[in-house]
C-alpha cells in the first residue's frame, strides 16, 4: 500500500517520491526503473545534446516503462544559452505530460507546457518564487532547502524551516527536496507540510543510476559534512561533493582577485560527464548534496522506494503513536 497524496493523484503515481533532474545522470535507465517502482522517474532534457535527441531519449524511456514520467527542463542565464524554446517543443510534440521545470525566468515555457495540458513541477529555492510559480500557474511546487545538491539560491535556509515557510504561503501541493534519502525524510516532509519528496543524490547511488560505480562509492564513503559551496562569490552558489577537484575550485576562489575565468576549466560541465562516465574523481566536479551522510548502500530503485515506503509506514503506525498519551481507563 502506498502513502497517496495531492502529488501521487496529480502524478499518477503510487508513491510520493520523485527522481530530480540530473545533469548526465537523468536518463532513461534511471527514470524508467523510479518509475518502474511507483515513484516518478524524471528526464534531464538538456543533457541530451539537440532536441531530436531529446525526442529519442523519450522514445526509449517509454520502451522501458508504461508507467508516467516526466522531463526536467532548467533554465539557466548563459551567454550562449540552449536553444530552450527547442527543446520545450520537443517534450511537448513527444506528448509529455509532466514536466519539471527550473531556473531562471520560466514563465514563457510554463505558459506553453500548461497550454498543452501538461502537469508543470517548478523546482525553487525561495519561499516567495514558490508563490511566484503558483501565480504562474504550476501544478506542484518542489521547495529546494539549503542541504541540496545543484543550486541552492543565496538564502541559505535549509529545510526544517524553509518547508513549512513555503507550505503556510502556498495552496498548491508541494514537494520538498534537499536532504532527503530515506522514510524518516519522507515522514518529516509530509508533517512539515509537504506532500511528497523529490531526491536526487540519493538516487545516484542506486544500481540503475548510469553512472561510474566509482561515484556511486564515493557518495557512500562521504559523509554529511562532505560538501563545498562553490561560485558563492559569484552569486551563484552551488553545492558539489567534496573532491580534490571542488577543493581546488574552493581555494582559488578565496584569493582576492579571483574571477571567474580562473576557475573555469575546472568546473566545466564537459569535465563533470567525465567524471560521472570514467570514475576519474579528479577529472570534473560531482554534484552531491549533504544528505550523502544517510547513503550506505546501493540499491535497486526498487528496493529503495518499497524501503523508504515502508519505513515511513512504519514510523507512522509504530514510533509516532506510540508517543501518543492513553487516557486512564
Amino acid at each position: 500500500m502506498g502513502l497517496a497524496t495531492r502529488v501521487t493523484r496529480l502524478l499518477g503515481i503510487e508513491h510520493p517520491i520523485v527522481q530530480g533532474g540530473m545533469m548526465w545522470v537523468g536518463r532513461a535507465e534511471l527514470a524508467s526503473a523510479v518509475s518502474n517502482a511507483g515513484g516518478l522517474g524524471m528526464l534531464t532534457a538538456l543533457t541530451q545534446p539537440m532536441p531530436d535527441d531529446l525526442r529519442r531519449e523519450i522514445d526509449r524511456c517509454r520502451t522501458m516503462t508504461d508507467k508516467p514520467f516526466g522531463v526536467n527542463l532548467t533554465i539557466l542565464p548563459s551567454v550562449s544559452p540552449p536553444p530552450y524554446a527547442e527543446y520545450r517543443r520537443a517534450i511537448i510534440d513527444s506528448g509529455v505530460a509532466i514536466v519539471e521545470t527550473a531556473g531562471h525566468r520560466p514563465q514563457e515555457h510554463v505558459e506553453d507546457f500548461k497550454a498543452h495540458g501538461i502537469t508543470v513541477i517548478h523546482k525553487c529555492t525561495a519561499v516567495r518564487h514558490a508563490v511566484s510559480a503558483e501565480r504562474m500557474g504550476v501544478d506542484i511546487v518542489s521547495i529546494d532547502g539549503f542541504e541540496c545538491a545543484g543550486h541552492p539560491g543565496e538564502d541559505d535556509i535549509p529545510g526544517l524551516v524553509l518547508i513549512p515557510a513555503a507550505a503556510d504561503k502556498v495552496k498548491i501541493p508541494m514537494l520538498a527536496s534537499g536532504g532527503f534519502a530515506d522514510g524518516r525524510g519522507l515522514v518529516a516532509a509530509l508533517a512539515l507540510g509537504a506532500e511528497g519528496i523529490n531526491m536526487g543524490t540519493r538516487f545516484c547511488a542506486t544500481v540503475e543510476a548510469p553512472i561510474h560505480d566509482a561515484v556511486k562509492q564515493l557518495i557512500i564513503a562521504n559523509d554529511e559534512r562532505a560538501t563545498n559551496l562553490i561560485f558563492r562569490r559569484f552569486h551563484n552558489t552551488g553545492r558539489v561533493a567534496k573532491t580534490s577537484v571542488s577543493d581546488r575550485v574552493v581555494e582559488i576562489s578565496a584569493r582576492p582577485d579571483a574571477v571567474f575565468e580562473d576557475i573555469r576549466p575546472l568546473v566545466s560541465g564537459a569535465n563533470g560527464r567525465t567524471a560521472l562516465e570514467t570514475g576519474d574523481l579528479d577529472a570534473g566536479l560531482v554534484w552531491a548534496g549533504q544528505v550523502q551522510g544517510l547513503i550506505h548502500d546501493v540499491p535497486t530503485c526498487r528496493q529503495l522506494i518499497k524501503r523508504i515506503v515502508g519505513d515511513a509506514q512504519n514510523l507512522v503506525a509504530e514510533r509516532l503513536t506510540g508517543f501518543m498519551k492513553q487516557g486512564d481507563a
